[in-house]
This record gives C-alpha cells, structure tokens and sequence, in this order.
C-alpha cells in the first residue's frame, strides 16, 4: 500500500541527472553495450526522490484534491496513487499553486514527477508540459445567486464575474463573454468561494464537476447553465524530460478503466 504524505511550501533539491548531450556522449563510448544502456534509459523511471512519486497539485479543489484528517484524498489522489502502486513508491503530495503548474515551473525545476490537478489539456500548456492520455471529461459551469435573472453569458455584460486565474474558466469568459464583463481572476478555487460567498461575485465561472459543490455550500446559489467545451483532464510531467512516467501513467490509466477501478473510484466521488 502507498503512503500518502502531504507537503507545503517543498524546498527540495532537484535529483541529479545526466544531460542529454552527457548520456549521448556516455552511449558513444561504450561499444556495444550502448543499445542496451539506452534502452535501459527510455524503460526505467526516474523520480526527483528516490522511492517515492511526488505530485503536484493545488487544493482544495473538491472533489478532485482536498484534505480529510489532514490528509490528501479525492478523486485525482485515487488515481495517482494507483500509479505509486504500479511503480511500487510511496505517494508524497505537494501543495502549489495552479499556475507553478500550468506554467511547467514544477515539473521542469524537478519540484514533482507528476502534476494532477483537474487541470484541462490544452495546446498552450502542452508547449511546456508532456499531457497523459485524457482521464477525465468536464463542462463549464455558470453559477449565479437564485432569482438574479443571470442565466445566459450575454446577461453578465457589466456584472463581476469570478474565475480561478490561468483556468479555461476564465478562457472561456475572455473568448465569449460580452465586453463589458468584469472578470476578476482568483488565485486558488478556496478565494473564487469565497468572494461569492461574501457577494462581491453577481456570477462565477468553473468547471461543472466543482460547481455542485460551491451550489451545495451555498443554497442560495445556482447551476445556471453549463457550456460543452469538450475539456478533457490530463495528468502532465516534465516537457521532454520523462517519457518512461509518461508511458507508466498511460499504462495504469488504462488497466484502471479495463479492470472496472476507474468506475468505482468514479462513483466514489460523483456518485
């Protein structure tokens, strides 16, 4: 069983690793045992600590990843720590933010092996990130206070619309919203509530597998209506830096829906 650990503010040092133009150099020099050290190399995974897969992601984002007594879970959690389990490691999850994410900044420093975080695959995110097969599919919601009239996007010209920054939430906004909407960026989902909580929001847009949860805080909010963006969940690793993870993540993802896991840990979450 793997061991779920969760980490705030890591201060880790990246593990060593030979450049590229190193292992060419390295492969070049040893005759014929080349071939077999650099297939050794595109099979064997690598991981920033050793006997552990540590995963990035940014909470609370219920239900994909929040804490319960303290301790990681959700419907993403699930699923990643299957793959700990195929790699024999412990799971060590850290904390950051959606933007060190979606930026690379995570990956690509050696902070994490892996990011999960309800994150959508897109082709700009893809430019600094190496996506998994898709996992997940989403909406986008609009959620608006009961009785303020505010069902149709072409409603929210001049109203204070929330969005968690650098999400295809505030995409969507930015593409098909009037021009006169205020969007205001949030850095985390835990602020976005907040402030419609507090109504300083008239409205607020996000993924629909979160928005029954902001609805069911707050009764006096409201699913107004959900957009078909064709969004797909991607776990992502290091941009060209760790296509043996990559093969393993696709390879669990797809023993998981074979076996019949992948819908019990589905129904766990969304019933």
């Amino acid at each position: 069983m793997t061991r779920s650990i969760l980490r705030t503010n890591p201060a880790r040092v990246a593990a060593a690793a030979l450049s590229s133009v190193a292992l060419l150099a390295t492969l070049s020099g040893c005759g014929g045992s080349a071939q077999g050290q650099e297939a050794d190399s595109l099979s064997e995974v690598s991981l920033v600590f050793g006997g552990a897969l540590t995963v990035c992601t940014d909470m609370p984002y219920e239900p994909f990843e929040y804490l319960k007594g303290g301790k990681p879970t959700g419907f993403d959690i699930d699923l990643v720590r299957e793959v700990a389990e195929d790699l024999d490691a412990e799971l060590d999850v850290v904390d950051v933010s959606f933007d060190d994410i979606t930026s690379g900044e995570s990956l690509n420093s050696d902070v994490c092996d892996l990011a999960i975080s309800a994150m959508t695959i897109t082709g700009e995110r893809a430019r600094v990130l190496d996506f998994s097969s898709p996992y997940f599919d989403a909406k986008q919601a609009l959620i608006t206070p009961r009785g303020s009239g505010l069902d149709e996007l072409e409603e929210l010209a001049g109203q204070r619309v929330g969005v968690q920054k650098e999400t295809t939430g505030e995409t969507y906004l930015s593409d098909f919203a009037p021009e006169t909407t205020q969007v205001r960026a949030y850095d985390d989902a835990a602020g976005l509530q907040a402030a419609l909580d507090a109504g300083e929001l008239d409205a607020a847009m996000l993924d629909n597998t979160v928005s029954g949860q902001f609805v069911a805080d707050n009764p006096r909010l409201k699913t107004a209506r959900e957009f078909d963006t064709g969004e797909q969940y991607g776990m992502a690793v290091k941009k060209d830096g760790n296509i043996p993870l990559l093969r393993t993540i696709n390879s669990a993802l797809a023993d998981l829906r074979e076996d019949g896991t992948y819908d019990k840990i589905y129904a766990k979450y969304f019933g």
